[in-house]
Formats: C-alpha cells, sequence, structure tokens
C-alpha cells in the first residue's frame, strides 16, 4: 500500500498574500486541492495525509475539497521536518511506501509519481531532482565573494515527492526533532540510508514567489475565446445552381463564382480564419487555382476548420445571416443547418442560420445578388 503526506503547514510569508499560499487559486481551484488531486487520482495511492497549519484543520475537509481516498487533516510544527514527522504518525500501519510531498507544488503528475513509487520500492528511498544546467559557485555571503565553482554534471536540483519504504522513513523521522533538514532525503542519508536519485519534472515547479504565482496562473488559464466575422457576395446569374451549405435549392438562378458560390460556407470559413488570424478565403483557396473550379463550399469549409485546428482552436459556435430577396429559405434552414454542424463538428444548436431580404434596395434587393454575413466564435483546441 501507498500512502501520501502533502505537506501544507507553511504561511508562504515570501509570497506576501493575505492568507497562506496553499489555498490561493489556480485555475478554479487551490493550490492544495491540485497538489492534493494528482494523488488522488494515482492508481496506487491509497490514503493522503494533509498537513495544515494549526487554526485550520479543523475546516480541513472544507479545504482540501471531495476525495476520492480517505484523507486525514493533521496539524503541523514549527519546521517543515515537524510537519512531516506529525503526518507519518497518522499513516496507516499497512502504508509499505511513503511519498511526501509539498503543496505548493501543484503540476505533480502521475508519471513522476510513478518514477518516485518504483524507486523507492526497490531502493528504500527516492527523490525526484533536476540536473543544473547553470556554472554553480559556493559562496561566501558576508563578502560575497566566491569560494568555490562546483561540478555542475554533480548538482542536482530536489523536487517532491520524495519516496520511503515505511522504515526509511521511520528512521528519518526519529532524526528529524534533531538539527534543521531541508527534506526528508536529508535526514534518511543522516540515517546512512541509501536515496535514489530518478528524473524530475521541469514542469513540477514550488510556487514561492509572486511571480512564480503568476507564471502558475498563466499556465492554467486558457486563452480568452476568439471572435471572427465573415462576408460573401454573389451576382445571381442563370444556369447556376443555388447552393446553401452543400443543399440545391431550387431556383432559376445561382451565384457565379470561381467555385460553387456558397455563400454560407464561404462567410464562415472567412469568419472562422479571421477569429485565428489565419488570412481569408481568397488566400486559403484563391480563384487562380484551377483545383478549386466549382469546388463544393462544405469541402472548402471542411479544409478551413481543420486549418483552424492545426492552429489550436475550433470552432465552437456560428452565427450566419443570408440576405437575398427570393427564395424563402425557411423550408430548408434545418437542413443547412445539420450540414454546417456535421462539417464543423458542432451540436446543431450551436449553428445558427438565419435569412433577410433586404428590402428591395439595391442589387440584393432587385434580385440579382446574395450576401452573408457570418460570425464564428472559436475556443482552444488540441494542439496535439
Amino acid at each position: 500500500m501507498t500512502s501520501a503526506i502533502i505537506v501544507a503547514g507553511g504561511r508562504g510569508n515570501r509570497l506576501g498574500a493575505a492568507m497562506p499560499k496553499q489555498l490561493l487559486d489556480l485555475g478554479g481551484r487551490t493550490i492544495l486541492q491540485r497538489s492534493v488531486g494528482a494523488f488522488d487520482t494515482h492508481p496506487d495511492v491509497r490514503e493522503i495525509v494533509v498537513v495544515l497549519p494549526a487554526d485550520l484543520v479543523e475546516s480541513g475537509a472544507q479545504l482540501v475539497g471531495a476525495t476520492r481516498l480517505p484523507c486525514t487533516c493533521v496539524a503541523g510544527g514549527p519546521r517543515r521536518q515537524d510537519s512531516v514527522r506529525q503526518g507519518f504518525a497518522r499513516v496507516s500501519g499497512d502504508a509499505a511506501v511513503i511519498l511526501v510531498h509539498d503543496a505548493a507544488r501543484p503540476f505533480v503528475d502521475h508519471a513522476l509519481i510513478d518514477r518516485v513509487i518504483a524507486a523507492a520500492r526497490e531502493s528504500g528511498a527516492a527523490v525526484p531532482a533536476l540536473p543544473a544546467r547553470d556554472t554553480v559557485k559556493r559562496v561566501n555571503l558576508d563578502r560575497r565573494e566566491t569560494i568555490e565553482t562546483l561540478a555542475r554534471e554533480t548538482i542536482w536540483l530536489a523536487q517532491t515527492p520524495q519516496g520511503f519504504r515505511r522504515e526509511v522513513l521511520a528512521r528519518a523521522a526519529a532524526l528529524s526533532e534533531g538539527d534543521p533538514a531541508t527534506d526528508e532525503a536529508q535526514l534518511a542519508e543522516r540515517a546512512g540510508d541509501t536515496v535514489r536519485v530518478v528524473d524530475g519534472d521541469p514542469r513540477n515547479v514550488k510556487i514561492t514567489t509572486t511571480d512564480d504565482l503568476a507564471a502558475a496562473r498563466a499556465s492554467v488559464t486558457p486563452p480568452a475565446p476568439r471572435v471572427g466575422t465573415g462576408y460573401d457576395l454573389h451576382r445571381l446569374v442563370p444556369d447556376r445552381p443555388l447552393v446553401f451549405a452543400g443543399l440545391v435549392v431550387p431556383f432559376d438562378r445561382g451565384p457565379a463564382g470561381h467555385s460553387d458560390g456558397d455563400v454560407v460556407s464561404h462567410a464562415i470559413v472567412d469568419a472562422m480564419l479571421g477569429a485565428c488570424a489565419g488570412g481569408d478565403i481568397g488566400r486559403l483557396f484563391p480563384d487562380r487555382d484551377p483545383q478549386w473550379k466549382d469546388a463544393p463550399g462544405l469541402d472548402l469549409l471542411a479544409r478551413a476548420r481543420a486549418h483552424v485546428e492545426a492552429r489550436g482552436w475550433r470552432a465552437a459556435s456560428v452565427d450566419v445571416t443570408v440576405i437575398l430577396e427570393r427564395p424563402k429559405l425557411a423550408p430548408f434552414i434545418d437542413d443547412i443547418r445539420a450540414r454546417l454542424a456535421g462539417v464543423l463538428r458542432l451540436p446543431v444548436e450551436h449553428v445558427s442560420v438565419k435569412a433577410k431580404t433586404n428590402e428591395g434596395v439595391d442589387a440584393i434587393g432587385r434580385g440579382d445578388a446574395i450576401a452573408a454575413h457570418a460570425v464564428a466564435v472559436l475556443v482552444p483546441g488540441d494542439r496535439s
């Protein structure tokens, strides 16, 4: 059985917030809730112990939120090592491997937890770490002078969770009442146990400063939706089909154009491309290119959708207004919406199509032309 101790007993004074940093919002959940959630959803973890400031233990269940696993909240001590010792005292006796994780690292993922558990089972203790990338100096703090330049390849930056077989953490906890230690791996080293290093994760950052918090919030806040507008206009001429989203509507004239003149599809293409700053329909499907001669509007729309998705966006809704004097489109609107929804991969209720006349004004009002205006809303999609 694997148990997790989440250390959240500090106040985060370096952050300068009015509340403990682990309770600050991070994309709709607190830092603490995100850290707890990573272990609560891990298949090998069977219980969680959360160490909180003493005055917050009573409201611990509310602060942590609903969990799948049994979760106990306990009061921490004046030092981190004291808080871990308090948490260890509440871990189930059935726990063979115990993970210790800083609540201030809310981006830990299952792959990292897997590596730590496997190494702790095999070696007794494990710490994730990243190799130092910069040249490392040991410095005289009083004089701000270099004492020694350390071999960079031997310097690794430790993260959490750190994992221990039960008997190893028990020996470390027995030493924790003595001299200060920065983490449990250091106490395990003092007890004579071997601590194995596994690959850490650059994303597993610790939130300590206001800059850290701002960067963390930026990473979990999706880009705002984008809105684009589109417009298409064609003359109506004899011997051309009148097409809307691939549906041919009976009429004695149709739109003149290089492609099929589908004003509904074309206007949506422009709106989607505009929303993601992806150019326009003329740039993507130039009328000088013979491959687009008489190209179906729905085909262009499908290609434009793929183009938008490749840029990391997807359509959330579209709204189209068709302007023409005749024929009446009311009997065909539902079919047009369904066709558009299929190509855009949207629920049909997210697709709106309306038809208006131009009240007899100009070429559209005389029945010599047809136009469409479109609005498309894009939201972040799968960028993989």
